[in-house]
């Protein structure tokens, strides 16, 4: 008894720890995860707290069960349109991509450790994939918002490409270990069984599950658990029955996030708890499995893999995967770049030790050193690439509360909080005048101002600080959400300097743009709408972002509806004088 309070008071500790020190992530731009992996590493054998950890199995086992509650909770907050717009290219990435990274790093460990190229291009399986858990952080908590292209890609990518890099790291430790010969036919089929289960598993559970959330009754609290276990369960049976597991379970997700029902809203806030507790449990364990003096004794070998692996494999192969698919130069440069590595490429490294492999044990070492050094030097640099690069979009309004209103089971209503910045265009405008593109009405359900509701809302004009509540279609309240926010007048990421000063309708005529500033397009672009002339000229398929040049004019598209474009901004130079 007395040990497992002891068990329970250090990993409270640790976590508590973790927690309050991850102040410093948003002080000094250092990753979250890192912070927890640090606060591990100091508990560990050679840190602060002198606590000898070293059970592999221990680690394999929460590892997996962490990485399917964080894939599980990435796939809830996956749009479908993501996949849309970037789902040939992700998976590109997620498997021929890891298979030259995999390669190309694998020549280069053969040659710098002077090991059998088996062996060197296990190292490389193991590091060659993106990390979910790592990957999902940052780009949703690190304040930088990413065009759709360019976010969907690293995120379809490290949600899909797990089964590749498993596949490809057992078949070598098989391998290695002489249990299991290698042939293409062989890899050929654990391929098929990797992503044809783990995608049928995946969609039809996902299915099941958000039928059931749909159909039954139960306390609001029992929702997530449902989903949680139904979730686990099918990430179990698939890698029973030969296939991907993680896969499986991401898409579980993404199809239970897409499906929503009054009960989806209680999945979601809870999950998002959940994978934060799954994220810091597996980096403080991982902290506490590592001997820091071990990571300086192989520092030099690590360094030399993490810097070919950022600045020639992982862009090599970038390159070449996404240059057929018209991505610009500077989107294939940040998804070069953010290619973080976390907590995958160290469960993997767990694979060869169990397996006896050997001098398994500098593999993880040298693995858990990438590992740090791209959380460090990638992870931290992930909103200044994304302003270097121009792949960053301006900044969303977001609520301060929203909630969903279920009228059925399928009408849904959005009950949303916005706070009136300065210089926003909603101050001085009646609550009851807020209608969207439609000129549809939005209903305010209430007005706070110095902490107390005004009893006439809809007819006070709004002053900055006040509260409003609105209560809408979820296309309405995004509509109204940018009156709310302060409107920068300058810098990159103010919406007039984005977009630019006017906003067109992309149905209208390209042949009167043509007229009224002499652009002299080809005849077959004056006879379309200026959505189709933009859509043509940028020759792919079109996010919100997306700019061109036509002579000294800039044209950017500035909403979607469907996979049409919806509304341009136009930019005009500054004249001089």
């Amino acid at each position: 008894m007395d040990q497992i309070n002891t068990l329970l008071l250090i990993s409270g500790l640790l976590l508590l720890a973790g927690v309050l020190a991850s102040t410093l992530s948003a002080r000094f731009g250092l990753p979250l995860l890192l912070i927890f992996l640090v606060v591990g590493m100091l508990a560990g054998e050679e840190g602060l707290g002198g606590i000898q950890f070293d059970d592999f199995a221990a680690s394999y086992f929460v590892g997996n069960l962490a990485l399917a509650i964080i894939l599980l909770d990435g796939g809830l907050s996956t749009r479908i349109s993501t996949f849309r717009v970037a789902l040939w290219p992700a998976v590109a990435l997620a498997t021929w991509g890891v298979i030259g990274t995999a390669a190309l790093l694998g020549a280069f460990c053969t040659w710098l450790l002077d090991v059998d190229w088996r062996y060197g291009l296990l190292m490389g399986a193991i590091v060659g994939s993106t990390d979910a858990a790592a990957v999902f952080n940052l780009l949703r908590h690190s304040g930088v918002t990413l065009n759709e292209r360019v976010g969907a890609t690293l995120e379809i990518e490290s949600g899909a490409n797990d089964p590749m890099a498993i596949l490809l790291v057992t078949v070598l430790v098989g391998i290695l270990s002489g249990t299991q010969p290698a042939t293409p036919q062989g890899f050929a089929w654990q391929l098929f069984l990797q992503f044809g289960i783990g995608t049928v598993a995946g969609l039809a559970a996902g299915r099941l599950l958000a039928e059931l959330l749909r159909r039954i009754r139960l306390a609001e609290g029992l929702y997530p658990l449902l989903i949680a276990s139904g979730g686990l369960a099918v990430f179990g049976a698939t890698n029973a029955l030969g296939g991907s597991g993680f896969l499986a379970i991401y898409l579980v997700g993404v199809v239970v996030g897409n499906r929503r029902s009054r009960a989806t809203s209680h999945v979601l806030r809870v999950m998002d708890g959940f994978a934060w507790l799954a994220q810091a449990s597996l980096f403080l364990l991982l902290g506490l499995l590592v001997t820091p003096s071990h990571l300086l004794d192989n520092a030099p070998e690590a360094l030399l893999i993490a810097l070919f692996l950022t600045f020639i494999a992982r862009p090599l192969v970038v390159v070449l995967t996404l240059k057929p698919f018209r991505f610009p130069r500077r989107e294939i440069v940040y998804i070069a770049w953010v290619g973080l590595r976390g907590a995958v490429p160290v469960v993997l490294a767990v694979f060869p030790v169990m397996a006896g492999v050997a001098e398994s044990k500098l593999l993880f070492d040298v693995t858990f050193a990438v590992v740090i050094l791209s959380l460090l030097v990638q992870g931290a640099t992930v909103p200044w690439a994304a302003r270097r690069l121009d792949v960053e979009m301006p900044d969303r309004v977001e609520p301060l509360e929203a909630k969903e209103v279920w009228i059925g089971r399928e009408t849904v209503l959005s009950l949303v909080a916005f706070r009136v910045e300065e210089r926003s265009l909603a101050a001085g405008i009646v609550p009851a005048e807020l209608t969207d593109t439609r000129g549809r009405p939005v209903r305010c359900a209430a007005l706070v101002r110095n902490g107390r509701p005004l009893l006439a809302p809809s007819a006070t004009p709004l002053k900055p600080g006040d509260e409003v509540w609105l209560l809408g279609s979820p296309e309405q309240i995004d509509t109204l959400a940018p009156l709310f926010g302060e409107q920068k007048q300058s810098g990159h990421r103010s919406v007039r300097n984005f977009f630019g000063e006017f906003v067109l309708d992309a149905d209208s005529s390209a042949a009167a743009l043509d007229a009224t500033y002499g652009l002299d397009l080809a005849p077959l672009e004056a006879t379309g709408t200026i959505g189709e002339l933009l859509a043509g000229r940028l020759g792919r398929r079109p996010v919100v972002g997306d700019r061109i040049a036509i002579g000294a004019l800039g044209l950017s598209v500035r909403s979607i509806k469907g996979n049409r474009i919806a509304s341009v901004g136009l930019k005009i130079p500054p004249r001089d004088g």
